[in-house]
């Protein structure tokens, strides 16, 4: 009788297995297709800003203090925390579901579209910024005022092209763990960009503040 209780349970537990292996390995496809825009997008965009950044290199040396040294640690710090809930997501997305985001199948697929138009800004932004580039609030030596381009729109498109990306992963992985990470740059990236106007207008002086007042910082100015 034992003999055959076990032989019982044995084939329950056998005939469950697929069920279970069946059940994870939907789980883990549901999101395959919004993950793989995800890995294009990012891939489009860091491409773009890694060529760009090796074609500004220099052996110019630059003081990251001048943005302070709380403000440069923690945006650093929220950076990496979107990132690697980014990567966490795209390997292994059960891991983060806890703080998945209820968002209808064609609002994460918008998401596709914002990333597009992230990743084109990225390209539009730094061919126009050329060798001005600098990952930090100090402007280089041989640096020329840039107005042309997306900068004839806005001051900072570069950050704009962040906000669309933060808000691009945001759809595609209905994920507020990232939403969060991401708000949190944006917000200090924000903070940061008075002391940035600052270096600019004593690198151009008044042709720098006639730009200001002709030019959002962020958005647009109608009607200029």
């Amino acid at each position: 009788m034992p003999a055959l209780l076990w032989a019982v349970q044995s084939a329950r537990m056998q005939s469950a297995e697929p069920e279970i292996c069946s059940d994870k390995q939907a789980a883990w496809l549901v999101d395959v297709p919004y993950r793989i825009a995800l890995v294009v997008m990012f891939v489009a965009a860091m491409t773009v800003a890694v060529y760009h950044r090796w074609q500004a290199r220099t052996a110019e040396k630059f003081d990251r203090r001048e943005e302070g040294l709380l403000l440069a640690v923690a945006l650093r710090l929220s950076g990496l925390w979107m990132w690697l809930a980014t990567l966490v997501y795209l390997i292994r997305p059960s891991a983060v579901s806890w703080a998945s985001l209820p968002l209808p199948e064609w609002l994460r697929w918008s998401g596709a579209a914002v990333g597009a138009a992230g990743a084109w800004m990225m390209y539009w932004t730094l061919s126009k910024l050329g060798r001005n580039l600098t990952d930090t609030v100090a402007t280089r030596q041989d640096a020329t005022l840039v107005t042309s381009g997306p900068y004839h729109f806005v001051r900072h498109p570069f950050y704009v092209t962040a906000a669309l990306l933060i808000l691009a992963a945001t759809l595609l992985s209905a994920n507020w763990l990232i939403l969060a990470g991401g708000v949190a740059a944006m917000v200090l990236l924000i903070a940061r960009t008075p002391t940035e106007e600052q270096r600019l207008i004593e690198t151009f002086g008044e042709p720098y503040r006639e730009y200001m007042a002709r030019t959002g910082r962020f958005l647009p100015r109608l009607g200029r």
